[in-house]
C-alpha cells in the first residue's frame, strides 16, 4: 500500500503555515538591494556602509538561526517565529521612521532585521515541517516550503518596484509591516508534532543536550564539509541579491533589468527546489549538492565574462534561479538522516 504524503491534518496545516511564513520573510529579504540608491541619497550612507549592513544582517541571521532553533525545541516553532518577526518589524519600522542614519542604519537593517531572519527565514520552519514527514518524503516537503520562499522572491521585487515608484521608499517599507503581520498570523499554525501522532522518521529519537549535539556534529567530518558548502551557498546568493541592482547599472543595463533578474530567480527557483526536493528522496544527496554547486559556479562565471546583453542577464536570472535554494532540501535531508530531525 502506497504511503500517504500527509500523515495527518496537522502535517498539512504546519506545511501551509511554514509556506506562508517563508514567502513573507524570504521575499522581503530579497528586496533590500533595491533600496540601496534611496539609502545612499536620503540617508547619506555609502555603498560600502550598505554592504556592511547587509553583511551584519547575514551574520546575525546565521548566529541566531541555531539559537532560535534551540528555542523552538523548548517553546515551539510558532512562538519563536512570532518573536523573530517582532525583531524584523522593529528594524524595518526604525529604518523608515528613524533614528536611521550612521550607526542606527547598521542596527536597524543589519542587527534587528538579521535577528528577525534568524527565526523566520526557513531554518526553524523546515525544522518543524521535517518532523511531520518520514525520511522518504521529507525532502519533497521541505522542497515545497522552499518553493514558497521562491514565490515570495518572485513577487516581492515586482511589488517593490511598483511601490517605490508610487509611494516612495519610506511608505514602501511601511507596507512591509502589513506583510509581517500576515506572517505572524500564519506562525500561529506552525504546530509541533503531537506525541501520540509522531511520524516514523526512520531515525532514532535523539535526546541529546545542545552541547552534546554540537560536540557530535563538529566531530563529524561530513558535517564540517557540509557547513563549508552551505557557507559558499549563503555567500553567493547574498552577493547577488544585495548587489545585482548596482552591478546592473554599472554594466549599462536599464534599471528594470535588476527587478527582472530577481523576479526570475524567484520564479525558476520554484522549479529547482521542487526538482531537487524530489530527487533527494531517490538519489545521493551529497552528489546532488556537488552538481548544484558546480553548476552555480559555471553560471556565475558565464554571466561575468559574456558580453553585456539583456538576454544574458535574463538567462542568468533563469539559470541561477533554478539553482538558487535547491541546496536546502538535500542539505536538510543529510542532517536529518545523520543526526535526526531534532
Amino acid at each position: 500500500m502506497k504511503e500517504k504524503f500527509f500523515q495527518n491534518r496537522l502535517a498539512l496545516i504546519t506545511l501551509l503555515s511554514a509556506c506562508g511564513i517563508v514567502a513573507i520573510s524570504m521575499g522581503l529579504r530579497q528586496t533590500f538591494g533595491l533600496f540601496s540608491d534611496f539609502f545612499v541619497n536620503d540617508l547619506q550612507c555609502t555603498i560600502t556602509e550598505f554592504g556592511l549592513a547587509i553583511g551584519i544582517q547575514m551574520l546575525m541571521w546565521g548566529m541566531f538561526a541555531p539559537i532560535f532553533g534551540a528555542m523552538a525545541d523548548k517553546i515551539g516553532g510558532n512562538k519563536v517565529t512570532i518573536i523573530a518577526f517582532l525583531f524584523m518589524a522593529l528594524g524595518i519600522y526604525l529604518l523608515y521612521s528613524g533614528p536611521n542614519t550612521g550607526i542606527f542604519f547598521q542596527v536597524n537593517l543589519g542587527l534587528l532585521v538579521g535577528i528577525g531572519l534568524g527565526g523566520t527565514a526557513i531554518s526553524v520552519q523546515i525544522g518543524e515541517v521535517g518532523k511531520h514527514f518520514p525520511n522518504k518524503t521529507r525532502g519533497l516537503a521541505i522542497g515545497i516550503v522552499v518553493a514558497m520562499a521562491s514565490i515570495g522572491y518572485f513577487f516581492s521585487p515586482m511589488y517593490t518596484k511598483f511601490a517605490l515608484s508610487e509611494f516612495g521608499w519610506q511608505k514602501t517599507l511601511q507596507t512591509f509591516l502589513y506583510f509581517i503581520i500576515f506572517g505572524m498570523i500564519a506562525a500561529i499554525f506552525l504546530f509541533p508534532v503531537k506525541k501520540d501522532k509522531k511520524v516514523n522518521t526512520n531515525v532514532e529519537t535523539n535526546e541529546q543536550t545542545i552541547p552534546e549535539a554540537l560536540k557530535e556534529a563538529f566531530n563529524h567530518k561530513g558535517f564540517i564539509l557540509l557547513t563549508f558548502g552551505f557557507f559558499v551557498c549563503g555567500f553567493n546568493i547574498t552577493l547577488v541579491s544585495a548587489h545585482i541592482p548596482g552591478y546592473i547599472q554599472e554594466r549599462g543595463f536599464e534599471l528594470w533589468t535588476a527587478f527582472a533578474i530577481l523576479s526570475l530567480i524567484g520564479l525558476f527557483n520554484i522549479f529547482g527546489t521542487l526538482t531537487f526536493g524530489y530527487l533527494s528522496g531517490k538519489y545521493s544527496k551529497k552528489i546532488l549538492l556537488s552538481i548544484l554547486y558546480f553548476l552555480r559556479g559555471i553560471v556565475l562565471i558565464l554571466f561575468l565574462v559574456l558580453p553585456t546583453s539583456t538576454y544574458v542577464a535574463l538567462g542568468f536570472g533563469m539559470l541561477y534561479g533554478y539553482l538558487w535554494l535547491s541546496t536546502i532540501p538535500p542539505t536538510n535531508g543529510i542532517i536529518s538522516q545523520v543526526f535526526g530531525t531534532k
